[in-house]
């Protein structure tokens, strides 16, 4: 069984996330720092692995209903945006019951795009407010 990583070795949006968010992290970060060197390269890996199964919402980070590529550049085309952990590829409704949490306004009436930008803003304010407290 894999140990847990310390807390203090995870980006803080992984400390206020569930352990198997944490031990993916940690466990992909050890083998990228063995394949690639320590660095941002390791980290980029090992967000991307989180990514494929958990999205961000909030100041935190959530198990998806199913795995897969968060959006387009996480499913290969490095040509094309990232969202910053929100799942670009669930359903408008998942996407809108997340608006709703988040507290967006005016997500009735945006389009799916729409919410995956207002979603992944309101995920960096939340991330930014609980990094100052």
């Amino acid at each position: 069984m894999p140990k847990k990583p310390a807390p203090e070795d995870l980006p803080a949006t992984l400390q206020r996330s569930p352990a198997k968010a944490q031990r993916t992290f940690a466990e992909t970060h050890d083998a990228a720092v063995e394949q690639y060197g320590e660095g941002e390269r390791a980290h980029r890996t090992a967000f991307a692995s989180v990514k494929r199964g958990f999205e961000k919402v909030g100041d935190h980070w959530e198990a998806k209903d199913e795995k897969g590529p968060s959006d387009d550049r996480a499913a290969g085309d490095t040509t094309a945006e990232t969202h910053g952990g929100v799942d670009a590829h669930a359903t408008k409704d998942h996407l809108m019951g997340i608006a709703r949490r988040l507290d967006v306004e005016g997500r009735s009436k945006m389009t799916k795009d729409e919410l995956v930008e207002a979603i992944d803003k309101a995920n960096r304010r939340e991330t930014s407010k609980s990094s100052r407290s």
